[in-house]
């Protein structure tokens, strides 16, 4: 925790309103909490993120920038660069062992990202994409469908996916091979 004490923190504010993922009503600031972030080149930053309570479910939220994936510690565009090109070698300052569990991060997630997003956009009435007539599209072809394929495609998926409450937990330390079988 000295680390943290010891450099300058950067304060998430969102200028916007955004309602409960979880039920629509309104969230109230309760306090807040430090993030660290990594950045591409191995720098280290701190980040205070609100902690946010709904005012019907109770339930507490944290405000992310656009910046950060859920549970990830670098930041969104050093995961983009690395799934997006995966055979090509990585400037990210990471161990290949963070770098190769980002791909099968991606690889196991990107059928769910691709159904959160239909799902977020029938909700709004808006037409899903349509399933291409190619059937080789890599996921990242077929998300790009969705949010583009500029950079920053990573977060553009990220935010409405967890302010839909959609986003799942990938903490996978504590569930072993036993208790999947």
């Amino acid at each position: 925790m000295s680390w943290l004490r010891s450099h300058p923190a950067f304060f998430v504010r969102c200028a916007e309103v955004v309602p409960s993922p979880c039920c629509g009503k309104e969230l109230k600031v309760i306090g807040s909490r430090k993030r660290k972030l990594t950045s591409e080149s191995g720098e280290s930053r701190v980040l205070v993120v609100r902690r946010l309570r709904c005012s019907g479910c109770r339930s507490i939220h944290h405000e992310l920038p656009d910046c950060v994936v859920p549970y990830k510690r670098y930041e969104s565009a050093c995961i983009e660069q690395v799934v997006s090109e995966p055979e090509r070698p990585s400037v990210v300052a990471a161990d290949d062992a963070t770098l190769r569990r980002w791909k099968n991060w991606f690889k196991g997630m990107s059928t769910y990202l691709l159904g959160c997003l239909t799902s977020i956009a029938i909700r709004l009435h808006q037409d899903p994409v349509e399933n291409p007539s190619v059937s080789s599209q890599s996921a990242h072809q077929r998300i790009g469908h969705y949010v583009g394929d500029a950079s920053g495609w990573l977060a553009r998926i990220v935010r409405p996916i967890v302010n839909s409450n959609l986003w799942v937990h990938t903490r996978f330390a504590f569930l072993s091979t036993q208790l999947l079988r």
